[in-house]
């Protein structure tokens, strides 16, 4: 009989905690609706447009960093052929090449400041393909 009384009373204690939580979250999400009153709630997002440029800046961040990983390979195996210094042609320039790859994925996502100076670009600087002058 005392097990009885136990479980009604934790019983009734549950569902007390549950109507207190679901009060306080209704409080809460009232506050934020008073508080950001333009947003689009979560139903209204979905723009085809918005998603597809999500995808196209992931496939362009996700390629920089297979890039540089697949350039680095690249050049330490080539290393490696010419110079017969295997596997440490490889291991280095994959490591580098990695690190060069984060670093271009931080930079196109504007984590990373841009380079300290600025890269030449074709044709910049010149007038009719003579070299600048100093």
């Amino acid at each position: 009989m005392a097990d009885n009384a136990r479980d009604s009373n934790d019983l009734e204690k549950r569902q007390t905690d549950e109507a207190a939580l679901s009060a306080r979250l209704r409080r809460l999400g009232d506050q934020l609706g008073q508080q950001r009153p333009g947003e689009p709630s979560e139903t209204h997002r979905g723009r085809p447009a918005a998603d597809a440029s999500g995808y196209a800046r992931g496939f362009r961040l996700s390629s920089e960093l297979v890039a540089g990983v697949l350039l680095g390979a690249g050049i330490g195996w080539a290393l490696d052929r010419m110079l017969g210094i295997s596997p440490w042609g490889l291991i280095v320039f994959l490591l580098l090449g990695f690190t060069a790859g984060v670093i271009n994925v931080m930079r196109a996502a504007g984590v990373a400041p841009p380079p300290p100076f600025p890269l030449p670009h074709a044709g910049e600087g010149r007038e009719g393909g003579a070299p600048p002058q100093c």
